[in-house]
């Protein structure tokens, strides 16, 4: 280092110590865009209902949690995840129905929609960090290699975290012909990564882009963004509404609980299927994860409030990323499911099913899990879940 740089700006320091993994910022353009937009207020993007982004509670207490030597065994599988072994024969047939998912892990899916392919918040990363040797690494190893999807149409992300939008993969996609619908803000990070303006659709809340006749809305999500230790808040984050010419699907990307998910089905739904996340929930982020119950109210609402489609649990399995169980948003939906009546499914990593179709819903996880108690069982005779206001649900944390 030399004198002159210590003259240098403090920000211009961070900015030369960040390596490519942590993206980029917003500027120029896109930056003036961001700045126009109703829900950038005070120099941030802004939640539909007020959320406390960091945690809240005691870090000692909740370190004592995370790194206590018993909780941790907890939060892994005790033996090898099965991953579907036929994810790329399965594939090779289009669906019979127009529609089939495949949950490639964490919040990862193929969707087959009326004959085209898109792809949620694609993962193939080992570790959902910005440096290679840190942060938390797979449980289980993606059910195919990226290179043998073949061609997808539409690849969609929810928002910037590591464990959402991955450097890696995304550089592999930018080398192909695929479309990124993106919120607004990320599209930063894109460019710098190799993908062309001109492949991105880079939306506001309750914006839409139709590509290869599929339409794609930014809905709006609870939950915040960023890579990097300071957080500007100048990326936006989303669930996404789509439809195609026979059929509608949700992807929920990252959120907490709050009204506005009737909205979304009163103007975009009712849904084939949604992509709920149910997972990494805790008392010390209640605003921005659902708990398996909530994931739960949410596909109702999403519905018209009442059981319709077929509910996908994503944003668990693959990652440790919260103290709960490993395998309890397993049981916790599958428990919410039966208790609603909605049909849940349930499959491996890389295991197609149709939503027309038969579904999966074997407790796959439990041949590699430690027995999981269920404290949020309800007595017989006990109100429903889509009755149940958000004050009176048994929060994982609260137990």
């Amino acid at each position: 280092m030399t004198g002159a740089d210590y003259l240098l700006p403090f920000r211009t320091k961070l900015r030369s110590m960040r390596t490519e993994s942590f993206g980029a910022d917003p500027a120029g353009a896109r930056m003036e865009r961001i700045r126009r937009s109703p829900h950038f207020v005070d120099g941030a993007f802004q939640n539909p209902v007020g959320a406390r982004t960091r945690p809240s509670g005691s870090t000692v207490e909740f370190a004592k949690i995370y790194f206590n030597k018993e909780q941790r065994a907890r939060r892994t599988p005790t033996g090898t995840v099965p991953v579907h072994a036929t994810t790329l024969a399965d594939l090779a047939t289009p669906p019979a129905g127009g529609l089939r998912l495949t949950w490639m892990g964490h919040s990862s899916v193929l969707a087959e929609i009326d004959g085209r392919r898109i792809l949620f918040d694609p993962v193939w990363g080992e570790r959902c960090s910005p440096f290679p040797f840190a942060g938390p690494k797979r449980l289980h190893p993606a059910p195919l290699p990226l290179a043998a999807l073949g061609s997808v149409d539409v690849v969609v992300i929810s928002h910037d975290h590591y464990d959402h939008l991955d450097l890696p993969t995304i550089r592999a996609l930018a080398g192909t012909d695929t479309v990124f619908a993106v919120p607004l803000g990320v599209g930063a990070h894109l460019e710098r990564w190799g993908v062309p303006p001109n492949r991105m659709r880079e939306l506001d809340w309750n914006e839409t882009a139709t590509v290869a006749g599929i339409s794609l809305t930014a809905t709006p999500a609870r939950h915040f963004c960023g890579r990097g230790l300071r957080n500007q808040q100048h990326t936006l984050w989303a669930s996404w509404a789509v439809t195609g010419p026979g059929h509608r699907i949700y992807h929920s990307g990252d959120t907490g609980y709050f009204p506005g998910f009737r909205d979304i089905g009163a103007e975009h739904g009712p849904f084939d299927a949604t992509m709920i996340q149910i997972g990494a929930y805790s008392e010390y982020w209640p605003d921005i994860h659902m708990t398996p119950a909530e994931g739960m109210r949410a596909h109702l609402d999403l519905q018209g409030g009442r059981p319709h489609g077929v509910l996908l649990p994503i944003h668990w399995g693959t990652f440790n990323l919260a103290p709960h169980a490993w395998a309890e948003p397993g049981e916790w939906t599958r428990d919410a499911g039966e208790e609603a009546g909605q049909t849940v499914a349930f499959p491996r990593p890389g295991e197609p099913f149709e939503p027309a179709g038969k579904l999966p819903t074997a407790a796959w996880w439990r041949g590699v899990s430690q027995p999981i108690a269920h404290p949020w069982r309800r007595p017989r005779g006990a109100e429903s879940v889509s009755e149940t206001s958000r004050g009176d649900m048994d929060l994982a944390g609260e137990r």
